[in-house]
């Protein structure tokens, strides 16, 4: 039984069968006579798709023709808010009403609608935070490959198990601190599982392994550590602020889209400050505190040229000499080190263009664009370097003599002895047992090229130049990681600045004599001074000893 109303249907339908044939009655049952029998739903006819396709608008289960009814006119109303003549209008209706259809949801607010409408916003107001960063990652696909790791890491671990559920237009600043709360809060869980994790381990250590007891309990001990939660890293206040800086792009890329309204809720969440390390230099105290403790002062760390220079001298004939060369004075980032290749090379102008890199994914090499677009540049080399690429690429002919056939053919300078790419992780391994050879305090491969830039600062290089030897898309990224040195570098200075005043030796001493006289007994009143001070504003002071 059905009923046509204007611009849709209404029909009603049960689900009673015939007890001889076992099909469904259909419009032949006999109880469809009472109006409360069966269910009701209703049909309309939706905007043809840009293909031509007809599709509709369908949904059931309701309880009385009424229901049925008011429900058919939500959907006209809606249907009928774009003009006659707008046709993206119509197929935006269309859409959001068969979404609707599918996920079963309730049909959204009139007056909503049509403001959404008329911003030109999306009108799926239903998408959740979870669905539009899946769509948000999707279309990240020119972005770098670590960049891109990163930004997934955010949304798998932080982001959609704490706000995947909530509508994306209705996220706000609350949500976003209780997030950063339970994020903190579980940091003092792992805290404390991994501290009761490496009491197990020191105890099991202390533990002798002959006699029965012994064994008893270093078994017992095992099986209690397996039960427990792995070593784990908790969430660091710069690591939150990346979380934060996440979710405010993407929400910036809906309200660019005009998803959502024009309210970024994570431009106004609250966190405690980050922590940025800074650069220190080894200087003779950090290294004696460190021998002392095996306490590194920052995690930052940079050598002094003298010990630079040692690392260079410890390495004079290594295969990747030019490498390490390179990184220490040019200051290139690791996968920027691994990737030169003779394509980018010029021995004429003497300068290397830095236009790729290799980075890690998990285990696997991947070849890329140096880490920002400031990082495609051109740098400078000294003779010296040139003359040891220039010895690089006769050591590489013969290498490809030896191999002959299995020389893989990779166009890099640096290479693994047949040919391979450089693989950067174990390019930072080499480097470690390289220092440690030297005798030299432990830095980084990536602290060495934090040491090029100390190198030029301490060669009075102009800031922007450095910036851009560096790659570094701004003066003031250089300035805020190197402030430490340039602070040392200030003090030397002002000692610098002292020593240009030429001071006579019998004014020093005299001046020196003078503050050594000893603590006066009785002071008189300054001549012509007619106060009980000891100013001296009119006349010469009298000092009584």
């Amino acid at each position: 039984m059905a009923s046509t109303t204007y611009g849709g249907t209404v029909t009603r339908r049960c689900s009673c069968r015939n007890p001889t044939t076992g099909k469904n009655n259909g419009k032949a049952c006999p109880k469809l006579a009472n109006r409360r029998h069966g269910n009701w739903s209703i049909r309309h006819e939706l905007v043809n798709r840009s293909d031509g396709t007809r599709w509709e608008f369908r949904r059931s289960g309701f309880e009385s023709s009424t229901d049925a009814t008011k429900e058919l006119g939500k959907v006209r109303a809606l249907l009928a808010i774009p003009d006659e003549d707008d046709q993206a209008g119509h197929l935006a209706i269309s859409d959001m009403l068969e979404d609707c259809a599918k996920k079963k949801e309730p049909l959204p607010d009139y007056d909503e609608t049509r403001r959404r409408l008329s911003a030109g916003q999306a009108l799926n107001s239903k998408m959740s935070v979870a669905e539009w960063l899946g769509l948000w990652l999707a279309g990240k696909k020119r972005l770098r490959v670590g960049g891109h790791k990163r930004y997934e890491c955010d949304v798998r671990v932080h982001l959609k198990p704490h706000l995947g559920e909530i509508h994306l237009d209705k996220v706000n600043v609350p949500h976003l601190d209780r997030m950063f709360d339970a994020i903190n809060e579980a940091n003092i869980e792992i805290q404390e599982q991994n501290t009761q994790r490496r009491a197990a381990l020191d105890e099991l250590k202390t533990i002798p392994w002959k006699g029965t007891e012994n064994r008893a309990r270093r078994k017992w001990l095992k099986a209690a550590i397996d039960q427990m939660p792995p070593f784990r890293r908790v969430t660091t206040v710069n690591t939150q602020h990346h979380i934060k800086a996440t979710l405010r792009a993407a929400l910036n890329t809906a309200i660019a889209q005009r998803i959502i309204p024009n309210y970024n809720p994570a431009e106004h969440v609250e966190l405690q400050p980050g922590t940025k390390p800074k650069a220190l230099v080894w200087t003779d105290e950090r290294v004696a505190h460190w021998l002392a403790t095996g306490e590194k002062p920052s995690p930052v760390m940079v050598w002094t040229p003298e010990q630079t220079g040692k690392f260079l001298d410890h390495i004079i004939g290594d295969r990747l000499e030019a490498m390490w060369r390179m990184i220490a004075f040019r200051g290139l980032r690791r996968g920027e080190g691994c990737a030169p290749r003779w394509i980018d090379y010029s021995k004429k102008s003497r300068s290397l263009e830095i236009a790729t890199q290799l980075v890690q994914d998990g285990w696997e090499i991947l070849e890329g664009l140096p880490k920002t677009n400031s990082g495609i540049r051109s740098i400078a080399l000294d003779e010296e370097t040139v003359d040891l690429i220039e010895l690089r690429k006769a050591a590489q002919d013969e290498e490809k003599r030896t191999w002959d056939d299995a020389w893989q053919d990779t166009g890099r300078i640096f290479t693994e002895e047949d040919g391979s790419l450089l693989h950067p992780g174990k390019i930072s391994d080499l480097f470690e047992r390289l220092v440690a050879e030297a005798g030299l305090p432990p830095i980084r491969l990536h602290d060495l090229r934090h040491g090029a830039a100390t190198l030029m600062l301490a060669a009075d290089v102009d800031i922007k130049v450095i910036s851009e030897t560096l790659g570094h898309s701004d003066t003031r990224i250089t300035r805020d990681i190197y402030q430490s040195v340039l602070d040392d570098l200030a003090r030397a200075a002002a000692e610098a600045v002292v020593k240009l005043v030429p001071r006579a030796p019998r004014a020093i001493r005299t001046a020196i004599e003078r503050r050594a006289v000893q603590p006066v007994t009785a002071i008189g009143m300054a001549e012509g001074c007619t106060c009980s001070c000891t100013c001296g504003a009119a006349g010469r002071e009298t000092i009584t000893a």
